[in-house]
């Protein structure tokens, strides 16, 4: 049974839930409830019941703690309760209300009036009563090839999770019957009990906090609204993913309670390798084998590009091992706005292990014809008296 917002806010420490301080950025509550949750989602430890407790109380705080409105209203009915109201605790009276489960109303006056418009008709809520609740956002992990992250794919994952029912499409009611208004707190969801000076509410016991009440419950769900089952979802890739960027998909996570919006699904890509190209934000790599005399004397060589087709490149006479030739938008492709990328290739010289009789008789004459060392350069470099080093031979 859901409590009622202004008692939920005050006998619950969100910040102790998750773990950070009062005074904690958002990135840093963001960051503390999806450790939480990724630990103890059902998936990670089905079966665990204190894990999916834990899972559930996180997501609730990250609920409040997450949204830029309701933060600072949560902030204000916590130091209004802690205060006591003048000299009236949390329980609503001296030493609290009786059963300490209400919270209370003070000169007219009740603690939801302190969030305003949040549970009015803008915050999706009734005032006064439980409402409707946005379901919790999850996170789903999908690997994807080198060459569908670079191009981008249309595909589906397998999410398990809560979702509405399929027997009563969430509604809680049986095929052919539909939950009805409570008649006892009129769809609030709370009780008035008026003493005076004092106004206590309390969690209508009818409805359970609901506001409507279901006559015949679905007998799939026993009038839950929700089952937990796997699901697939259809999810777009575009290209030029990254390795580790998650993807929102807007209402596609958990179910929302009472007529609430759906959460969020945050999809982790994990991109696998590839044995010929890497990768350099948006520009692709690819390392291109050449002999000696094609360094030397320049030549055209055939690389092979990720769109299958491959091109020529010409590599100029004397290029170094080690140097790096720029194709033009050959690497990852165009994504909206944004331009393709090009392919690096990098030069490599291969030396050979083994020569024949005949490469090794042309490398000799090719070391006979060279005058000039590559090395001149270590003396100047490196000055010493002659005699200070001996011969390591």
């Amino acid at each position: 049974m859901a409590a009622q917002p202004q008692r939920e806010w005050l006998e619950k420490d969100y910040y102790a839930v998750l773990g950070v301080s009062p005074d904690a950025p958002a990135k840093e509550i963001t960051r503390a409830y999806r450790k939480i949750a990724r630990e103890n989602h059902p998936d990670a430890r089905p079966g665990d019941a204190a894990a999916e407790d834990r899972f559930k109380e996180a997501s609730s705080a990250y609920d409040v703690l997450g949204d830029a409105e309701k933060r600072p209203a949560y902030d204000q009915v916590r130091t209004m309760g802690a205060r006591g109201f003048g000299g009236f605790g949390p329980g609503g009276g001296p030493g609290g209300s009786p059963g300490g489960s209400a919270g209370f109303n003070f000169e007219g006056g009740d603690i939801g009036d302190l969030l305003g418009n949040l549970f009015g008709p803008a915050g999706g809520r009734r005032a006064g009563g439980v409402g409707p609740r946005r379901g919790a956002d999850l996170e789903a992990t999908l690997t994807l090839p080198f060459d569908a992250a670079v191009t981008g794919i249309t595909t589906t994952i397998g999410v398990t999770s809560e979702a509405a029912c399929s027997t009563c499409s969430g509604s809680g009611a049986a095929p052919g019957s539909s939950p009805r208004t409570c008649t006892v707190c009129g769809g609030r969801g709370t009780r008035d009990d008026n003493q005076g000076l004092f106004s206590f509410s309390q969690v209508c016991t009818e409805c359970g906090g609901r506001g409507q009440v279901v006559d015949t419950p679905c007998p799939a769900c026993g009038g839950r609204g929700t089952e937990h089952r796997q699901r697939r979802v259809k999810v777009r890739i575009p290209a030029g993913v990254e390795d580790g960027q998650r993807i929102r998909l807007k209402g596609k996570g958990g179910p929302g309670r009472n007529g609430g919006p759906p959460g969020d699904l945050f999809v982790r890509v994990s991109v696998g390798g590839h044995p010929i190209f890497g990768r350099r934000g948006r520009d692709l790599t690819v390392t291109v084998p050449v002999t000696f005399p094609e360094a030397a004397l320049g030549a055209k060589v055939w690389i092979p590009t990720l769109d299958g087709d491959g091109v020529t490149i010409k590599v100029p006479a004397g290029t170094a091992s080690g140097t790096t030739l720029r194709v033009k938008g050959k690497g990852v492709p165009a994504n909206g706005s944004r331009p393709p990328g090009d392919l690096l290739a990098t030069v490599d010289v291969a030396v050979p292990s083994r020569l024949s009789r005949a490469q090794r008789k042309a490398v000799e004459a090719l070391a006979d014809a060279t005058e000039e060392s590559p090395r001149t350069h270590f003396a100047a470099a490196t000055p010493f008296e002659s005699g200070q080093f001996e011969d390591a031979s």
